[in-house]
């Protein structure tokens, strides 16, 4: 059994990711090609759902910090939403929560999206 498993779908034009499991050095490889999927077809409006993400380690938020300036660069964002207290601390203790935006809930970090011009960025 994989230690990470990534699920996808669309909706009202965001990309939704749902990680379950660890992303670290041996399984975001999987999580960057998920996100990837969503650059190549220039979907840039992308919520991570961290409900049934157990861990997050390094290569993880690397990941997610090699994509950042391409997404926000083509007006999209990456939002974070449904974190347990573990990934929360995770992302509060190295500074993520100043560069990312986190939600309660996947339906607040969809409809953070709407009425937005280009940009989006950071602060919640």
């Amino acid at each position: 059994m994989s230690e990470l498993n990534v699920e996808s779908r669309e909706l009202e034009g965001v990309v939704l990711l749902y990680p379950k499991g660890f992303v670290n050095a041996h399984t975001v490889r999987l999580f960057e090609g998920e996100i990837q999927k969503a650059l190549d077809r220039s979907q840039y409006q992308i919520v991570v759902n961290c409900a049934g993400l157990t861990y997050i380690a390094s290569a993880g938020l690397g990941a997610l910090m090699g994509v950042i300036e391409e997404v926000r660069h083509n007006g999209g964002d990456i939002r974070l939403a449904d974190l347990n207290e573990t990934v929360r601390n995770i992302f509060e203790i190295l500074g993520f929560n100043h560069l990312y935006r986190i939600f309660p809930s996947e339906v607040e970090a969809i409809l953070s999206f709407r009425g937005e011009g280009e940009g989006g960025g950071p602060g919640a």
